[in-house]
C-alpha cells in the first residue's frame, strides 16, 4: 500500500512526459529513417517499440525498489559488469572490426551500455561513504579514477571510443559537481591534454585517426571517411526552417544517409521537421537533463544526489556529442542519441536510468 500510495502521490510526471514524447517522436522518426531502408531494416520502428516496452518496465522494476538497496549492492553490479565486459572478449563475434555485443539468442547484449549504470552506481556508492565535504584533491580521485580506469580500458580495447568517451566525460561530471578543487581541475586537464599525443598514437585505431582528420579536414576524403558527417550536414542543412516534410526527406529516400537508425537519425528528423522540429527536440533533451538536476538537488541522500547527477550527464553528453558529430561540430565516434536512435541495449539502460530518476525523485518525500 505505501508503494502503491508513493506512485499515486509522488510520481514525477514531468520526468515520464518528456520521456515519452522523445521516445513517441523517436518511433516516427525511425519509421521515416527505415521506410527507404526496405528489407529486414523496415520493421526496425516495430523493434524499437518493443525495446520501448520492455524499457519501461525496467524502468517501473527500477523505480519500485528503494534506491538505498542499490547502494548496497553498487560494488555487486560493478564486478558484474566488469564481467561481463571481459566475456565479450571470449564470446562476442566481430562485427565492422569492433567485439561489443554478445549473442543471447536472437538478442545481442552490449554489455559497455550496461557498464555506464554499473558504473554510476559504483562511484555514487563510493561518494557516498566518503565523509569528506571539503574540496577535493588530486589524492582523492585515486579510487575514483580506478574505478573509471578498469571498464575504461576494457571497452577502449573492444575497441569502443565513444563509449569510452562518455564514462569519461560522466566521471569528470561528478567530480566537477562534488567539490573538485580548482587548481586539481586544471592540473587534470593539462595532463589529459599532455597524454593526447600517446593516446593519438597508441590507443586509437587506424578509422578512428581517419574520423578525426577527416573532421579536420572535411574536404580530404569526403567520398569516404567523411561521408556520413557531410551527408549528415546536406540533410540538415536541406530541412530549412519548417522541413520538407514526413516521409520527404530526400537524403534519407534516396539512401544518402548512412546508419540514419542509429548514429544518425536526427539528420532524417531536421530534414523533415526542419529547424523548428530540430529546436523541439533539442528542448525536450535540455528539459530531461536539466529536470534530472533537479531531482539531484533534492534529493536526501548523497548517494541518490550523485546517481541522479551521473544519469543526467549520461543523457546530455549522449546528446551533445551525437548532435555535434552529425552537425560537423565533432569527429564522429558512434554514439547513439538516447531513446531516439535504435539499439536495445541503449534504450534499456537509458530506461533503466529514468526508472532511477524516478526512484530518487518519489523517494525524497520518504525520508
Amino acid at each position: 500500500m505505501p508503494l502503491r500510495r508513493g506512485f499515486q502521490d509522488h510520481f514525477d510526471w514531468p520526468l515520464f512526459v518528456t520521456t515519452a514524447a522523445i521516445s513517441v517522436v523517436g518511433v516516427i522518426n525511425l519509421y521515416s529513417a527505415s521506410s527507404a531502408a526496405g528489407g529486414a531494416l523496415r520493421d526496425l520502428y516495430i523493434q524499437q517499440i518493443y525495446w520501448l516496452m520492455l524499457g519501461a518496465g525496467a524502468a517501473v522494476l527500477v523505480a519500485a525498489v528503494d534506491y538505498r538497496h542499490f547502494e548496497r549492492y553498487g560494488w555487486v553490479a560493478y564486478g558484474i559488469g566488469i564481467t561481463l565486459l571481459v566475456l565479450v572478449f571470449l564470446l562476442a563475434r566481430e562485427i565492422r572490426g569492433s567485439q561489443r555485443w554478445i549473442p543471447i539468442g536472437s538478442f545481442s547484449l552490449q554489455p559497455s551500455e550496461l557498464m555506464k549504470l554499473f558504473f554510476i552506481v559504483a562511484l555514487a556508492k563510493h561518494l557516498h561513504n566518503d565523509p569528506r565535504t571539503e574540496g577535493r584533491t588530486l589524492k582523492d580521485l585515486i579510487i575514483p579514477g580506478l574505478i573509471l580506469v578498469f571498464p575504461l580500458m576494457l571497452i577502449l580495447a573492444q575497441p569502443d571510443l565513444g563509449t569510452a568517451l562518455i564514462l569519461v566525460f560522466v566521471f569528470a561530471t561528478i567530480m566537477v559537481l562534488t567539490h573538485l578543487k580548482l587548481r586539481s581541475l586544471v592540473t587534470l586537464v593539462v595532463s589529459l591534454a599532455a597524454s593526447a599525443p600517446m593516446a593519438w598514437a597508441y590507443l586509437l585505431k587506424d578509422y578512428q585517426r581517419e574520423r578525426v582528420t577527416s573532421f579536420l579536414d572535411p574536404e580530404k576524403d569526403i567520398l569516404d571517411s567523411g561521408w556520413h558527417a557531410y551527408q549528415a550536414k546536406v540533410a540538415i542543412g536541406s530541412g530549412g526552417l519548417t522541413g520538407k516534410g514526413f516521409l520527404q526527406g530526400t537524403q534519407n529516400q534516396h539512401k544518402f544517409l548512412p546508419d540514419q537508425h542509429s548514429d544518425f537519425p536526427f539528420p532524417v528528423w531536421a530534414e523533415e521537421h526542419g529547424f523548428i522540429g530540430a529546436v523541439v527536440l533539442i528542448m525536450l533533451y535540455l528539459v530531461l537533463v536539466l529536470w534530472g538536476l533537479k531531482i539531484a538537488s533534492e534529493a536526501k541522500d548523497r548517494f541518490g544526489a550523485v546517481v541522479a547527477v551521473g544519469v543526467s550527464a549520461l543523457i546530455f553528453w549522449q546528446a551533445v556529442i551525437n548532435l555535434g558529430m552529425v552537425c560537423g561540430l565533432l569527429p564522429v565516434v558512434g554514439i547513439t542519441l538516447p531513446l531516439f536512435s535504435y539499439g536495445g541495449s541503449s534504450v534499456l539502460t537509458i530506461m533503466a536510468g529514468i526508472g532511477l530518476l524516478m526512484n530518487i525523485s518519489m523517494r525524497r518525500f520518504h525520508f
